[in-house]
């Protein structure tokens, strides 16, 4: 019995502590990745919905675009919410085009 190998206690308690700090270091950096992420989506689906605004605007001259609803409406886009699921209205998107 003498030949047994294994960890000692000690030796599990020392690797846990250090899966715990680096726990404790990477989670926080994740979580800040992802509101990163989250604001970079929001502004992607603004320019998306920027460039089918004009694209509605050539092919309808004549039906100029009171809301974002007709573009999903008309199938120019599947949706008119950012990844969070805030809904963006014609002036979040007209706004932006016309501070640029």
């Amino acid at each position: 019995m003498n030949n047994e190998k294994g960890f000692t206690l000690i030796e599990m308690l020392v690797v846990l502590m250090i899966i715990s700090v680096l726990l404790l270091i990477a989670v926080p950096n994740m979580m800040k990745n992802n509101d990163v992420a989250a604001s970079k989506g929001c502004e992607a689906t603004v320019k998306l919905l920027q460039s089918q605004v004009h694209a509605y605007n050539l092919e309808n001259p004549k039906e100029p675009l009171t809301k974002l609803n007709t573009l999903v409406e008309k199938g120019f886009v599947d949706s008119i919410a950012c990844a969070d699921g805030n809904e963006l209205t014609l002036e979040d998107v007209t706004n932006q085009t016309s501070s640029e």
